[in-house]
């Protein structure tokens, strides 16, 4: 598949369908080296049936002086060569160099050409290919351009490409723009969908659309400095640099400056090229050649392959020589300066060492982490002393952690590892980010370990980072279903310092991750006060900013959870640390989802699925696509479910990730039980509470259901324990939204009317939609069997209005089969044509837009950077019909089922 190249191959078709017709045509493709002209012509093979006569030659640069070297490598293509042409005489007299006065005849040779290939074309039609046009020897180039213009009504089809600077009077060409982003990216994601977010970017952004760059500089990027440039592959190499190397050595010198120096600074370059014996006179060179061009303070190179040619044509010592100049000659101690002082340095050298450390410092101030891991890795490769060079490393291990490059994070463990042995505080360091490394590759029980190692390092010295780290080991042993794990960790924090942020922690491990086994010593207020004291060392992690808002889940207070969500995100975010947010936004998503928010929930865990996806971290991957299969039971959509959760449930099961387990096999249940196969969920729910992970498959929504599919069943006794664990979940955390659980499996399990109706009111003031109207619907169904058919009618309507507007299908019917065994006439399904149209991320800003917030605001709540949030909305106005942001508050957004906080 030619990615970006649609019309021009749809060019190429209908010309060979009209010459194929007996409408004969001639076509010049002319585009950069690398862009795509070698394969159109592939595709017009592709294309011609085996009717179809090819003759196909590529010119020769060695050659491009030698007379009809060119036609006669096109002619010899036939089988038989130019011996089995019909009237061959007069070219194989051309042919023959001992009579000029042939090749000096243009015209009667370009006649000649002609004459052959319509003869040629008799027995069916010719395609004649002819690649690397700009080589043609002028007299083959002349007689190939006189036949092309008189094809007329022959079955004949010429195609000839070559690079920009091919001329020649044949009036059709075509020219190829580089590829657009969309095309390029498609073409990476299909031939290189291994290369990491950051990888894929810079070749995308040195590629400049060039699709022979995009396939080719992957492969030798990994380790190349920002400065620099890369080695360019030899076809493209030989391409850009032929306009170079003719060039005088001081123009070539004064575009090796340019080409070292990134930042298009012409003043740099002046002094650079000054204090290297060159006057400015060699830029007027260098921008009349047109490889530069020069405007007010900027020189700027007209591709940025150009760039690379113009650096790589130096030889080894000039490159030396100019970086060194140019390091000299910066006025600052800039970010550049360190590069190009270490792209100057052939040997251990303190000075460059420490100005890309210092780099590195200001890249992660500003969220550039990528830069920073080269810069520190390459500070650690120039450090004189074994200790800087062990310290760097580690510096490094942890920013590649940061933004989720685990490969490379492991193999800078591992030099860290066998650097000279460092301090307690450093082996901490490097320990935890070695857990954070083995969590996500799935290794629970090592992470585990390591967790626990880390912090009896930091105990003696950083109590507060000891505390995260046992933090950290619980969290972990939690999520392996490993009751022993939890209590080891919760041990060892008891033992540390009774500072307020150990009790905070304590707290944490006591309520939620120990709770769960029987043995809480927590209590209520100490938890729900838990992560409120942001100004402590430790809170600032997002380790611990995680484990904070999975223990206020757990309290039952998840609008507090998703506040410290917001919070961590929007920091991991602008820090670039991209290693965290696949995490955070799938447990964002989970929150929403408990909320009863579904597009909102969909929005966050499609997009932490994404982001797992493109670095390579499957542990969380699987966490998104459990909750995402929840959300696939709820819309009734059985494949998506199924394939969500067994997806899940192979990852998990390798991994022994217990509270993914737990829900994936929550999502099977719910599906049955939307379906009504009542059987099949409640013994699904009951395997879920024997098996190892039952502790893990204790929250609210799922002991609820559980209790829904016993009572519909018609068995309440099954019922007995998933109501017992709900009490006891409540008696834990007195939560109004978890009460109102409580009271919808009372009203279930007694009859009781009342129960209902405090439940409905209990949701209502929770703002949980999604909850309210499975309330509903059970109110209803109990107010029609008590014969209270008004009341019942009006409850059921609203809870189909909710369950069409989530798109909760199972529940809709549900809804509308009671409405009509209640007496009431059912309109057909319906949803809302915003909510068809819009994604679920246009949808959501939309909605936000039309509250009033601005797009800064709207970045804010949802994670977002205010440029996507314009581009949503530029996208969802003309959906909608709308052409200004007022006009969204005419529109029926905030239907109160989606009423969030």
């Amino acid at each position: 598949m030619l990615y970006g190249r649609g019309e021009e191959v749809a060019k190429i078709r209908a010309l060979l369908d009209g010459a194929a017709a007996g409408h004969g045509g001639a076509l010049v493709i002319v585009g950069e080296p690398g862009a795509g002209k070698t394969a159109l012509l592939d595709a017009a093979v592709d294309i011609a049936d085996a009717s179809w006569q090819v003759l196909r030659c590529a010119a020769i640069r060695d050659e491009a002086e030698l007379p009809l070297v060119g036609l006669e490598l096109l002619l010899s293509s036939t089988t038989n060569g130019i011996a089995a042409l019909p009237k061959r005489e007069t070219l194989r007299a051309a042919f023959d160099l001992s009579s000029p006065s042939l090749t000096d005849d243009r015209l009667l040779l370009g006649a000649g050409t002609l004459s052959l290939l319509t003869e040629l074309s008799a027995t069916g039609p010719v395609l004649c290919l002819i690649d690397d046009a700009q080589w043609l020897d002028q007299i083959s180039a002349d007689a190939l351009s006189f036949a092309a213009r008189r094809l007329g009504a022959r079955q004949i089809m010429i195609l000839l490409a070559g690079r920009t600077e091919f001329s020649t009077p044949v009036p059709d060409q075509l020219r190829l723009a580089p590829l657009d982003s969309a095309a390029a990216r498609a073409l990476l994601a299909e031939r290189m969908p291994e290369l990491s977010p950051q990888t894929r970017d810079r070749a995308l952004a040195i590629a400049a659309g060039n699709p022979l760059a995009l396939m080719e500089l992957p492969r030798i990027m990994d380790d190349a400095l920002p400065v620099g440039l890369l080695a360019l592959p030899d076809r493209l190499q030989r391409g850009y640099q032929g306009r170079i190397g003719e060039q005088p050595d001081s123009v070539r010198l004064a575009l090796l400056v340019a080409a070292a120096d990134d930042s298009g600074d012409l003043a740099l370059v002046l002094r650079v090229i000054a204090d290297l014996g060159v006057t400015a006179e060699a830029l007027d060179g260098a921008e009349r050649s047109g490889i530069v061009t020069i405007s007010g303070q900027t020189i700027v190179f007209r591709h940025p392959l150009e760039r690379a040619a113009a650096y790589r044509i130096a030889s080894f010592t000039q490159r030396l020589a100019v970086h060194a100049a140019i390091a000299a000659a910066s006025r600052t101690d800039s970010y550049g300066r360190a590069w190009h002082l270490a792209a100057a340095s052939t040997g251990p050298d303190e000075t460059a060492a420490a100005a890309l450390e210092t780099a590195a410092t200001r890249a992660n101030n500003r969220a550039s982490r990528t830069t920073a891991v080269m810069a520190l890795e390459q500070a650690a490769r120039l450090s004189p002393e074994p200790t800087d060079r062990g310290r760097r490393l580690l510096l490094a291990t942890e920013a590649a952690a940061d933004i989720g490059q685990w490969k490379r994070a492991l193999e800078l463990a591992a030099k860290t590892e066998g650097a000279t042995p460092t301090g307690p505080e450093e082996r901490a360091r490097l320990a935890s980010v070695q857990a954070r490394i083995e969590f996500e590759r799935g290794a629970l029980p090592v992470a585990h370990g390591l967790f626990l190692d880390a912090a009896a390092h930091a105990a003696v010295a950083q109590p507060d980072r000891a505390a995260a780290m046992l933090l950290d080991a619980a969290v972990t042993a939690w999520i392996a279903a490993d009751p022993s794990g939890v209590d080891v960790a919760r041990t060892r924090l008891t033992e540390l310092s009774t500072s307020p942020q150990h009790t905070t922690l304590r707290a944490a491990v006591d309520y939620v991750f120990a709770m769960p086994y029987g043995n809480h010593l927590g209590r209520r207020q100490s938890t729900r006060t838990s992560g409120r004291r942001d100004g402590s060392r430790f809170s600032d992690a997002p380790s611990v900013r995680l484990a904070l808002a999975i223990q206020a889940i757990g309290a039952g207070d998840v609008d507090r959870a998703r506040d410290i969500l917001i919070e961590v995100g929007l920091r991991c975010r602008d820090r670039g640390m991209v290693g965290w947010l696949p995490a955070i936004y799938s447990t964002f998503g989970t929150v929403e989802m408990l909320l009863g928010h579904l597009p909102k929930a969909q929005l966050m865990l499609t997009t932490g699925l994404r982001i797992a996806h493109e670095i390579d971290q499957p542990n969380r991957a699987s966490h998104a696509e459990s909750r995402l299969a929840v959300l696939a039971a709820i819309h009734g959509d059985d494949a998506r479910c199924r394939r969500f959760a067994q997806s899940s449930l192979r990852r998990s099961s390798i991994d022994s990730n217990a509270v993914n387990i737990a829900h994936a096999q929550w999502a099977l249940g719910l599906l049955d039980l939307g379906h009504g196969r009542y059987d099949e969920a409640t013994d699904r729910f009951e395997a879920l509470d024997r098996s190892s992970n039952r502790v893990l498959g204790r929250w609210t929504h799922m002991m609820s259901d559980a209790v829904e599919a016993a009572v519909r069943l018609r068995d309440p006794q099954r019922a007995t324990e998933p109501m017992a664990a709900l009490e006891r979940w409540f008696a834990a955390t007195r939560a109004p939204w978890i009460e109102a659980h409580l009271l919808r499996c009372r009203g279930l399990l007694d009859g009781d009317g009342k129960c209902f109706a405090r439940a409905l009111a209990l949701h209502a003031a929770a703002h949980r939609p999604l909850d309210q109207a499975r309330t509903g619907l059970l109110y209803g169904e109990w107010l029609r069997r008590e014969r209270c058919k008004t009341e019942a009618r009006a409850m059921l309507r609203d809870a189909l209005r909710t369950f069409e507007w989530l798109d909760a299908r199972p529940w809709a019917e549900r809804a509308r089969a009671e409405l009509r065994a209640a007496g009431a006439t059912v309109a057909p399904a319906a949803r809302s044509s915003a909510a068809t149209q819009l994604t679920p991320q246009e949808f959501e800003v939309v909605r936000l837009a039309a509250k009033g917030a601005t797009n800064k605001e709207i970045a804010a709540r949802m994670l977002l950077s205010p440029k996507t949030v314009a581009h949503h909305l530029y996208r969802a106005f003309p959906k909608l019909g709308v052409t200004n942001r007022h006009a969204l508050t005419q529109l029926d957004l905030d239907h109160d089922a989606t009423a969030g906080p």
